[in-house]
């Protein structure tokens, strides 16, 4: 013997039953439950994607912040470099033409004015 189904009608679904979750034991529900899961699983994979995003992006920037360190290191290295290049040719031309170098760098003379008339003391 057979089971009579018979139709029931559904109450009308109200904004306090899909807070509360009602709206899950509806009988149109049921028979969904299998695409409800495969919408859950891919929300759940695009949140793990958009955390993994987030993380390279991150990483990113920090790489480019080494970067710009290093790239200021280097220009600092550059000019260094370049002044020492310098000194060593100069030394070099300072031979040739027969000059010595100082060993006491010249000193500044700084003259003070008293008057607006240009006349010193």
């Amino acid at each position: 013997m057979a089971k009579k189904q018979t139709y029931r009608p559904q109450k009308k679904l109200t904004f306090i039953d899909i807070i509360k979750g009602n709206f899950l034991n509806r009988d149109e529900v049921k028979i969904h439950y299998r695409y409800f899961l495969l919408i859950f699983l891919l929300l759940m994979i695009m949140i793990y994607s958009n955390h993994l995003v987030s993380k390279k992006i991150e990483l990113v920037n920090e790489l480019k912040e080494q970067t710009e360190e290093y790239k200021s290191r280097n220009a600092y290295a550059q000019s260094r470099l370049i002044k020492v290049k310098l000194e060593s040719e100069l030394g070099k031309e300072m031979v040739e033409d027969s000059l010595l170098s100082l060993e006491n760098h010249p000193h500044k003379l700084l003259i003070k004015l008293d008057s607006t008339d240009g006349s010193t003391q």
